[in-house]
Formats: structure tokens, C-alpha cells, sequence
């Protein structure tokens, strides 16, 4: 079934690619996939200002999808877009004969739905009860609920331990991050009593999981029996999460107030209840104006990358940022890149952004906080998003070694 799939999706490129023009009469597309090679760090900043969604970055090589009126911009700006293609003939053609409405395309079973991801927590809590405790830190904008899976030796208890917290699925299209939270819950109460590393981390730490930030645009992306493409939530026109935290929100030209942009930040800091309800989650966790957790991951996808903070700036060092603290940021982001195979980089090497979830964590609550960009490698185009399900298992199991280091620097 993955051969198959990636035969048309390739086949669909092809003919993409050919330069097919767009029929007489025929309205333009909206959205258009483009490529820009040779970028630097000041070129991916004036794609990031001016809205346009940025797929993936590699050796200086851009996949970003823009509008006519983005790509128009960015042309006069000087910066040499290549055309791909029509994104959504591109994501017709990648679900074609393949339609399950309501669920992932034929050929994407291994994939979790919302109802699915749902099932698999309920069964992990009644199977492991001891070290388990299923609840949720609130609900999207469509009223799912956020669900919250805390593992520990004694799951019911608040101990003095040190807590580390994995978020995934803040972008909708990016369901591979939400099997990367799903693979940590197996392996913590799965492995719990037979592994022996599982056993310590179990018994000496809180791991609490949120495994979709975002289930709404999630299912809202799958919805058609094919892919859309979609990133924000569904609140209205839809808001880019991981532009909404605030922290520097709007600062600095990493975001758009458009709300047609894929990177629309929202009208105010916080304004998307999924943020909200998470980082009311993590405020709640300061006990006796100590904070709990003291690490955490944000997984996306794609481009194989260790990122930490700061987003919104290039310096290295900023308010809230001594000379000591980044040095730890990029030791331990580079111990996890080399277990994993991933780039490690400041954040704002890849280009600016402000309002982010790792940018909060640590600018309100010094908490060690990274963003893994999980696979694939490098500009992928739309097709990186949606990987064969066969890519499930083994790229989950390889940020295993990443995991434990960054639950081992946690108790540090």
C-alpha cells in the first residue's frame, strides 16, 4: 500500500511540475506550492513576515505554500520562487481512489483518529491503573476534550518529583506528532516492571502527555476521505496555535494578523481556548511558587530538527536568557540531535517566529522546553506531512534515546 501511494503522489508532482496551465476561465489557485533554494536566515525571516506557510527547511531550501497575493510580495522582494503546483490538486491527487470520509485515507489505517486516540488513553488508564491517570486540561474550540495522561508510580498522588511534559499536534496536518505522544504512552505503561530504564523514569518522574493540542483542525483535516492541508485550529478562520502564546506574541514579525494566513497569531495572546487551556495547565502546576514541571518537548513536523529558545530573536542571549542558560539549551539539544539523527539549532536560526509554546515555557517559567521537527528530512513538500503509516514505528521509536535524555536532565 506505501508503494502504491507514493506512485501517485510522485505521478501527481509529475504532472504538476510539467507546468499544466490553469484552463481558460478558470479561477487561479488560492494556494500554490513553491520552492526556494540558496535561502539565508534574513530571506526565511521576510518569508515568515509575509504569511506565507512554511512546509520545510533543508541546506538552505525553502517548501512554502503562499497565496498569489504572498507570492507576488515575495517576488518583488527579490526572492526566486519556484512553482510546484496547486496544493489542492496536489492533495486530490495524493488521496485519489484512497477516500474513507471521516478517517484517514485508504492506505493510512495505522494512523489515530480523535475517536481512536480517545480509545487507546481510556484502554492504557483501565490497563495500568496504578501508574495512570487519564483526565484533560479543558476543551478545542469544538468542545473535544484535551485529553492529559499522567504516568507515574503513583499517578493518583502529587509528588515531589520532577515533571516533564510532551505536547503534540498543535499544527493539524501534523498527525505523525500525535503517534509520537501515542508511542510515549505505550512505552512508559507498556514497558513499566519489565524495562528497566521505562521502570526508574516511571518511579522518579511525572511524565504527563498531551497528545493533541489541536483535535479539531486534526479531524477537520481528514475529514473529506483526503487531506486538506490544514494547520490552524477551527475557531473562526482558524488561528496558528504555536503563533497565540503569550510570550512576545506579535513581537517581531514571526506571525501574521491576517487571519486568512496559515500563520495567523489570533486577535489577542491566548485567544485560542487550546492554548489557553494548556498553559492554564501549566501555570496550575506551580506549587508553593515552585513550578513542577521542569522540561518539555512540543513535537511537529517536518525537517529532522532540534530547536529551543528563542524564537522571536537572533541573539543567542536576551531578557531572560544568560550566557550559562543557552549554553544548556544547546548541550542538551545536541546530546538529543545526536541520538536521534536530528539537527539541533537555536529556533530563530531556522526564521522568526514569536508567540510560541517554547518561547512561553521558558520566558514565563524557565521550564527546558524544545521542539522536535520528526520526520521527514528536509523540503518534502506537502508529502512530508503525510508519511505511509509504515513510517509510524520506526520514526517514534527513534527519539526513544532523546526522551530519557531529556527526562534524565529533568531531575539535573
Amino acid at each position: 500500500m506505501g508503494t502504491t501511494r507514493r506512485m501517485l503522489a510522485a505521478a501527481a508532482a509529475l504532472l504538476l511540475l510539467a507546468g499544466a496551465a490553469t484552463p481558460a476561465g478558470a479561477q487561479p489557485p488560492d494556494r500554490v506550492l513553491y520552492e526556494v533554494r540558496g535561502t539565508d536566515s534574513a530571506q526565511r525571516d521576510t518569508i515568515a513576515r509575509s504569511g506565507a506557510d512554511v512546509l520545510g527547511v533543508r541546506d538552505g531550501t525553502v517548501t512554502v505554500v503562499a497565496s498569489p497575493a504572498q507570492a507576488r510580495e515575495l517576488r518583488a522582494g527579490g526572492l526566486p520562487l519556484s512553482e510546484i503546483g496547486d496544493v489542492d490538486a496536489l492533495l486530490a491527487e495524493r488521496g485519489a481512489g484512497k477516500r474513507t470520509a471521516g478517517d484517514f485515507p485508504a492506505g493510512d489505517e495505522g494512523y489515530h483518529t480523535y475517536a481512536e486516540l480517545s480509545e487507546e488513553l481510556s484502554a492504557a488508564a483501565r490497563e495500568h491503573p496504578g501508574i495512570t491517570r487519564l483526565s484533560s486540561v479543558g476543551t478545542s474550540a469544538q468542545g473535544r476534550a484535551l485529553h492529559l495522561l499522567k504516568i507515574s508510580d503513583n499517578a493518583g498522588t502529587d509528588e515531589a518529583e520532577p515533571e516533564v511534559l510532551f505536547t503534540c499536534n498543535q499544527h493539524a496536518r501534523e498527525h505523525l506528532t500525535t503517534e509520537m505522544c501515542l508511542h510515549i504512552v505505550q512505552r512508559f505503561t507498556e514497558g513499566y516492571g519489565s524495562d528497566p530504564a521505562v521502570t526508574n523514569f516511571v518511579d522518579t518522574r511525572e511524565i504527563l502527555v498531551i497528545p493533541s493540542v489541536n483535535p479539531d483542525g486534526a479531524e477537520y483535516d481528514i475529514a473529506g476521505g483526503e487531506y486538506r492541508g490544514w494547520r490552524k485550529n477551527r475557531q473562526g478562520a482558524g488561528t496558528d496555535l504555536n503563533r497565540n502564546w503569550d510570550y512576545r506574541w506579535g513581537c517581531c514579525g514571526g506571525s501574521s494578523g491576517n487571519p486568512a494566513s496559515d500563520t495567523y497569531r489570533g486577535p489577542s495572546p491566548f485567544s485560542a481556548p487550546e492554548t489557553r487551556a494548556v498553559a492554564g495547565f501549566v501555570d496550575s502546576r506551580v506549587v508553593d511558587g515552585t513550578q513542577q514541571i521542569t522540561a518539555h518537548i512540543d513535537f511537529h513536523t517536518y525537517s529532522e530538527l532540534v530547536l529551543w529558545p528563542f524564537g522571536y530573536t537572533h541573539d543567542d542571549t536576551a531578557e531572560g536568557m544568560t550566557a550559562e542558560e543557552a549554553q544548556r539549551f544547546a548541550e542538551v539539544g545536541r546530546k538529543m540531535a545526536a541520538s536521534n539523527g536530528y539537527t539541533p539549532q537555536q529556533s530563530s536560526d531556522l526564521y522568526v517566529t514569536d508567540g510560541t509554546v517554547n518561547d512561553w515555557m521558558w520566558g514565563k517559567h524557565k521550564i527546558l522546553s524544545f521542539t522536535f521537527e520528526m520526520y521527514p528530512r528536509g523540503a518534502g513538500g506537502l508529502d512530508g506531512f503525510y508519511p505511509p503509516d509504515e513510517q509510524i514505528a520506526p520514526q517514534t521509536a527513534r527519539n526513544d534515546e532523546a526522551v530519557d535524555i531529556l527526562l534524565a536532565e529533568a531531575g539535573a
